[in-house]
């Protein structure tokens, strides 16, 4: 191992794990109300189940709201709204909540587009057979687009990574923020490239893991 790797061995474990929690907070906010939000976008279009036209641009507004943000500034525009829930607006705790926003906005449109891809006579013949909402959702949209849901939240679990290096201005700490303090600014350039280096090993990692779960549970 590298000896500059062996000198800051205890800042990157920290690093990485800073990383994880925050990447970590993101999935779960993606999987537990980027999907129902997904869900609910696609159920609430023109000639779906539960077409609704007001609810349908009031949910798609708030997606592309968030969405159209830039990252960085999301994070600034939440710092009271941060403050008001975790009781501070810095640290890796902190830094866990505008990038669950971000991660529930971005999956939501995601899920709504695969789930754009189900052939509608696949909907049709659920409800011909008597099936409620929740069982057409459950049983046969969730089941006919499980492939497209797990390559969009891999997509987006590439993408909070990324999201999570911008989390060093509220002091979020994490790979990229590991990189730029004591790489970039201490003029280490060897260590800035290791750590890029682990970024790049982390996303091919996640990319060919969901890549592979997709592939194995595409029946198409």
């Amino acid at each position: 191992m590298p000896e500059i790797l062996i000198t800051y061995a205890a800042e990157i474990r920290l690093a990485i794990g800073q990383t994880f929690v925050m990447v970590g907070v993101s999935i779960l906010a993606a999987i537990l109300l980027g999907l129902p939000l997904g869900t609910l976008l696609f159920l609430s279009r023109k000639d779906q189940l539960l077409a609704n036209r007001w609810l349908f641009s009031a949910l798609n507004l708030l997606v592309n709201t968030i969405r159209s943000f830039p990252f960085l500034l999301l994070v600034v525009f939440l710092i009271p709204f941060t403050r008001l829930i975790i009781g501070t607006a810095i640290g890796t705790a902190a830094a866990t909540v505008p990038l669950a926003i971000i991660a529930i906005a971005h999956y939501s449109r995601l899920v709504e587009q695969s789930l754009l891809d189900v052939p509608k006579g696949i909907i049709e013949a659920a409800v011909s057979m008597g099936a409620s909402t929740r069982a057409v959702v459950m049983k046969f949209l969730f089941v006919e687009a499980r492939s497209g849901l797990i390559l969009g939240l891999t997509t987006s679990i590439v993408s909070f990574i990324s999201y999570s290096t911008i989390m060093g201005v509220v002091g979020g700490g994490g790979i990229g923020d590991f990189a730029v303090r004591y790489g970039y600014q201490q003029f280490q350039t060897e260590l800035m490239l290791y750590m890029i280096l682990i970024m790049v090993i982390l996303v091919q990692m996640i990319q060919f893991a969901g890549t592979t779960v997709a592939r194995l549970l595409d029946k198409r």
